[in-house]
């Protein structure tokens, strides 16, 4: 788990909550069902409008990563490559065929150009096309974050505007407009609250995770160019180096 972003959502929880004690304000008065329902609901209903449902549901998944960041592959993933490396100095590049069971789909399609004895320069032209193509779709779907931070407040706004309704509608029952009034300011709290607390940093935190992912699966690919063109081993240890320093 990623202590950090439990401990960073719950500081910015707290820091609302308490300085909203401090003014004399009552916690209950932030619980507003409506307003609530306006503003999420309604945000994501914009944001499901402008994505692709496939896109929306990666993004919806790609959450749990804030608090459960993808496993750090990199200390594994190198001593497979020097394993790559001399299998293929002692044995040749078809010996590499023992390891293409593994589950990541990248390096199964890495290795097996490889042992297909493909050209370096198509296989790194191969490659970086689908690292491009992962990394767009990847992109995309932490981007509904942003967007849900964009549409947050001015939805908010929306609410507000109908909490103000309800109130000139009630203006002749005094009893009914304190509720009116609770929604249409918790509303634009909710709004910018969400939009600046939560959905931005969430998008901006998968997309650096994405981009870390994106620049291990760069130097894969020049780990299999090296490997097809039967580069010295040495080649192939920095780049070991540079992917075991990324952290």
């Amino acid at each position: 788990m990623d202590f950090a972003s439990l401990i960073g959502l719950a500081l910015a929880v707290i820091g609302l909550f308490v300085g909203h004690s401090l003014d004399g304000g009552r916690l209950s008065s932030l619980f507003q069902p409506a307003a609530f329902a306006i503003v999420v609901v309604g945000t994501f209903g914009a944001v499901l409008l402008q994505s692709e449902a496939r896109t929306f549901r990666r993004g919806m998944r790609m959450l749990r990563w804030v608090f459960f960041p993808p496993q750090d592959t990199r200390q594994p993933r190198s001593r497979e490559i020097a394993l790559w490396s001399h299998t293929a100095r002692r044995d040749g590049l078809l010996a590499l065929e023992q390891y293409m069971g593994t589950k990541d789909l990248f390096v199964q399609k890495g290795l097996r150009l490889v042992v297909d004895g493909i050209h370096p320069d198509k296989l790194r032209a191969l490659l970086e096309t689908e690292v491009t193509a992962y990394e767009f779709a990847e992109r995309q779907a932490a981007r509904i974050w942003e967007s849900a931070a964009g549409y947050a407040p001015t939805i908010g706004i929306l609410g507000a505007v109908l909490g103000l309704i309800h109130v000139m509608e009630n203006l002749s029952d005094p009893s009914r407009l304190g509720s009116g009034i609770a929604v249409a300011f918790v509303s634009t709290v909710y709004g910018v609250g969400l939009a600046n607390l939560f959905f931005l940093p969430v998008g901006n935190k998968l997309k650096a995770i994405v981009s870390d992912q994106v620049v291990q699966y760069e130097i894969l690919t020049e780990v299999f160019h090296d490997l097809a063109s039967g580069n010295h081993t040495r080649l192939v240890e920095e780049r070991v180096a540079s992917l075991v320093a990324r952290r």
